[in-house]
């Protein structure tokens, strides 16, 4: 049984899921399972710290399945994705910022570009670039996405129809195979998922954050910007973060310059994590959480999601 696409032969694999390289949550052993899986993982690189690198990527690249590396392209330079194309990955991923001083390069290797977009505009400079696979984030995703970003079922298609013939992965509120199905109808091609692979065996994260999401609901995520500001994140201002609910939310909401500008408040910050009052990381979740209970092995979850998504093409008349 497989859902073919563009996406899959293009990369070689059998389900077209890939894993949201979540910076840090995404090591290796999550990205390895989910390529075993029949998906394509991709390493959560982040500002590509080059011990992380060095540990992480033999762990993917010994599953002998496609992987790839993500990026997030305001916080690197172009020694980082020469260091991450060194290791042979099978795509690179840009996310947030401008990909246009390394997407030639990227694509010079022979490694395929995927770009992430958040508007049309985003997505016209993209083709424009060279990507062979668009990520179309909505606004619905877990993690930083645009301050003015569109959900994801009308922001899908409308990528779909613009960057044609470039195949498009939908990204955002996300969790299981009918979200899979769902996207396909709309044209794309495969979806990258985030949420749902935190709450999996594999994946670097502390055991708070998994009982969190476990016991999270929709309705409690909230997209700002106040807990970047209070941790001292260096995350531009443009890409707030959708998290489930923190203390500092209720406490700063709406007063983000005034925090930013109180050096007690953001030592505060500090010294409730250091004494354990709050977590020390925000719960990156998004909108579909509610649809994630339980905590499989993420190379029996890519499968399983892959079912599901038939089972819901069949009912809905498209297989």
């Amino acid at each position: 049984m497989t859902l073919s696409t563009v996406f899959t032969e293009m990369f070689g694999v059998r389900y077209p899921i890939a894993l949201a390289p979540m910076g840090g949550a995404a090591g290796g052993a999550l990205a390895a399972a989910v390529s075993r899986g029949g998906g394509f993982g991709i390493l959560g690189g982040a500002y590509g710290d080059p011990e992380w690198l060095a540990r992480e990527v033999p762990i993917v690249a010994g599953a002998e399945e496609p992987w790839g590396v993500g990026f997030l392209t305001w916080g690197i330079d172009l020694a980082v994705v020469e260091l991450a194309l060194s290791y042979g990955p099978s795509a690179v991923m840009l996310s947030f910022g401008d990909p246009s001083p390394y997407a030639e390069h990227v694509r010079q290797t022979g490694a395929l570009l995927i770009l992430q977009v958040t508007d049309l505009e985003e997505a016209k400079r993209a083709v424009d670039l060279g990507a062979d696979v668009i990520v179309a984030q909505g606004t619905e995703s877990g993690g930083h996405g645009a301050m003015r970003g569109r959900a994801t079922f009308p922001f899908v298609p409308a990528v779909v129809d613009l960057v044609a013939p470039v195949p498009v992965l939908a990204a955002g509120g996300i969790a299981d195979g009918r979200g899979v199905a769902a996207a396909l109808v709309l044209g794309a091609a495969g979806v990258l998922i985030g949420t749902r692979f935190q709450a999996t065996t594999e994946a670097l994260v502390n055991p708070s954050i998994t009982k969190a999401i476990l016991e999270g609901r929709g309705q409690d995520t909230e997209r700002s910007t106040v807990l970047d500001i209070a941790r001292g994140s260096k995350w531009p201002s443009k890409y707030p973060a959708r998290t489930l609910g923190h203390p500092y939310l209720d406490r700063w909401r709406g007063r983000e310059a005034e925090l930013a500008a109180d050096p007690q408040a953001l030592q505060d910050y500090q010294d409730d994590v250091a004494r354990g009052a709050i977590p020390p990381l925000p719960v990156w979740a998004g909108e579909a959480v509610d649809l994630i209970t339980d905590l499989p092995s993420a190379e029996d979850l890519v499968p399983a999601m892959a079912i599901q998504a038939e089972d819901a093409l069949t009912r809905a008349g498209r297989r």
